[in-house]
């Protein structure tokens, strides 16, 4: 059946089966085992044809001997063996299934940070999801079934041969056009209906994560409906093209049905003649006329096993190409190397002439000059889209300068082991994830030894002592996916307070108060700034722990738009355009309206404390004035 795959097919259905790291022993034992359930399915048959027939000659139960027993026996064992068959098949597939998917999340881990951004969620989520399962079915629907249908065929013929030679031999040949004919027939024409409902799946599952993650955005700007008619199209289609991929099946079991009762019509052809000869004797004629009927049940399962081939090969196709592109992303990072000792003070952060943007696209940002380290407070202001984002993946050693020196207690961040530079800069992305399970297992994602009072103690900081105080079960409640079920205030504290719960000792934050209300907004980067020193003043803080590193001075930097809750910081840096305008817009960045040519990069235009940027900068000013107006 392999003939009607391709080359890049098999191949990948090879090296994907490679990576199940199949237990041969244990599939052997389940083919072993799954041969000798259908075999007590034809033992079956064949004893109790054998004993129906002798019944009808002799008079006496004793005349029978041993066959009654025989039936029991062999009903008995065919539903255990199929039983046990299934635990060993199931527990081979789902431990072949662990490792592939462990491989892929190791390589994703291992490759660039490029790639993996660059893959939709809904396109990973099949891949690692669907498309393993895809290869994990493999081995219990198509590999099993094919093993255990060759062995049974072989040992029935030649069973039926010692009985009766042309029996055995129709039989066979029947086998044969039902276990060969029918699955190449209908594996040519699965093939394009089976891959493209494959296509389709992963469009299906990228629309639904899209449409789940903007579901907010696509009401309030009225488009939800359509989004929705687009998804039901989809989902329509898909039902279309998995019907037209469930016709091959059908038409295999047609063949499967024809070639039995060929063989059944074929043997009592030749037996009648035979018994009639005294060649044969007349209760082995009822044996070889229904022991087809039991010896086609393997290859029944011939035609679904052929479809799952091509299914799991295309499967395979798209595993290993996420593969290679990891493989060859991680082959492109350097050999890890340890990060010198930091100093009595502290790691610290170094930037001088530096150039950001991501492999292969344009410099955003060029000419960052800046120093982080314990204790010391920085915010960036930009508009959106100027690349504030890739300058803090950069500084986290995540994405490679494209130019200027970047390093991190005198050695290149994104040339270290990647836990070492964890441990000395952490990242909380805008966009964090909060995962579906505890509010206390939400924040040991930062730090896996939090104990239940730091874990608390953490929360006040944020200011969510109140929050805690409300939920039914304390910090053992369960947020649900996507954190739906808390505010997005709420939700921005909560990752606050992860980044606090992170044991490095520089901090770098992407947009804290983004989609906030202005108080709120200014509130938390305010507490923000502050984790930098002691901590935060107010009601909810009095109680807060004071020990572990939430409390220990930090080295922040936080990307934001909004200036007025800036006074905190040491220092801030403002991205613009160096052809610009320099008009500021509404949220405190020059906008993306000037005469820049095409493709400049962003510059720092200005830098200074708050207080001297708004006395000496009228820009600066009237973008505070602007603030502080449109939110009073």
């Amino acid at each position: 059946m392999s003939a009607a795959l391709t080359t890049a097919e098999r191949r990948a259905l090879r090296r994907a089966v490679t990576l199940l790291d199949l237990d041969g022993t244990r599939f052997a034992a389940s083919v072993i085992v799954g041969s000798l359930g259908l075999a007590s399915a034809v033992g079956l048959s064949a004893v109790a044809a054998w004993m129906i027939a002798r019944a009808a000659q002799a008079s006496e139960v004793a005349a029978l001997g041993v066959a009654p027993v025989a039936v029991r026996l062999f009903g008995i064992s065919r539903s255990v063996m199929r039983y046990c068959e299934r635990l060993l098949s199931h527990d081979t597939a789902l431990r072949g299934m662990t490792s592939l998917r462990t491989r892929l999340y190791e390589i994703l881990a291992a490759a660039r940070t490029d790639t993996v951004a660059g893959l939709r969620r809904g396109d990973v989520l099949a891949r690692v999801g669907a498309d393993v399962d895809a290869v994990g079915d493999l081995v219990v629907r198509s590999l099993l079934p094919i093993a255990v249908a060759a062995v049974l065929g072989v040992s029935t013929s030649l069973g039926a041969a010692l009985v009766y030679p042309p029996a055995g031999a129709i039989l066979a040949v029947c086998l044969l056009l039902s276990g060969v004919a029918g699955p190449l027939v209908t594996i040519r024409s699965a093939r394009a209906a089976e891959l493209a409902r494959q296509e389709q799946a992963t469009d299906l599952s990228a629309a639904v994560m899209n449409l789940l993650d903007g579901a907010d955005e696509l009401r309030v700007s009225g488009r939800m409906p359509r989004a929705m008619s687009d998804l039901a199209g989809l989902e329509a289609h898909l039902a279309a093209t998995r019907d037209r991929a469930a016709r091959p099946a059908a038409l295999a079991a047609v063949i499967d049905t024809t070639a039995m009762g060929l063989a059944v019509l074929g043997n009592i052809l030749v037996g009648v003649p035979a018994v009639a000869d005294g060649r044969l004797a007349p209760v082995w004629l009822a044996v070889i006329v229904l022991v087809p009927l039991s010896a086609f049940e393997a290859s029944a399962a011939l035609g679904p096993a052929s479809v799952q081939l091509v299914t799991s090969a295309g499967a395979a196709v798209r595993i290993v190409d996420l593969l290679d592109d990891a493989a060859a992303s991680a082959a492109r990072v350097p050999t890890p190397r340890p990060l010198p000792a930091a100093s009595a003070s502290g790691p610290r952060l170094r930037a001088r002439g530096l150039a950001v943007g991501w492999p292969g696209g344009p410099v955003l940002i060029d000419g960052v000059d800046l120093d982080l380290e314990p204790g010391r407070r920085l915010a960036v202001v930009g508009p959106s889209g100027i690349g504030k984002t890739t300058l803090l993946l950069t500084l986290a050693g995540l994405l490679e300068p494209r130019a200027g020196e970047l390093t991190l207690d005198g050695a290149p961040p994104w040339g270290a082991e990647r836990a070492e530079a964890a441990a000395r800069v952490s990242l909380t992305a805008e966009d964090a994830h909060v995962f579906d399970t505890t509010v206390l297992e939400n924040l040991r994602v930062a730090d896996g030894a939090l104990t239940r009072e730091r874990a608390a103690a953490l929360l006040a900081r944020a200011g969510l002592g109140d929050w805690l105080a409300r939920l039914p079960d304390g910090l053992d409640t369960r947020l649900g996916a996507g954190a739906t079920a808390v505010s997005g205030g709420e939700r921005r504290r909560l990752l606050l307070a992860r980044a606090l719960a992170a044991p490095a000792p520089l901090m770098l934050l992407d947009e804290p108060g983004e989609h906030l209300d202005a108080a709120t907004a200014d509130r938390l980067v305010g507490d923000l700034l502050h984790a930098g020193t002691a901590p935060a003043a107010g009601p909810e803080a009095s109680n807060a722990d004071a020990t572990g590193p939430a409390a220990e001075a930090r080295g922040v930097l936080l990307v934001t738009h909004r200036l007025s809750a800036l006074a905190g910081a040491d220092e801030v840096l403002i991205l613009g355009h160096s052809h610009a305008a320099a008009r500021p817009d509404e949220t405190g960045g020059v906008d993306g309206t000037d005469d820049s040519p095409a493709g400049t990069p962003a510059v720092v235009t200005r830098r200074g404390t708050h207080a001297h940027l708004t006395a000496v900068d009228p820009d600066y000013r009237w973008s505070l004035q602007q603030e502080q107006e449109t939110h009073v």
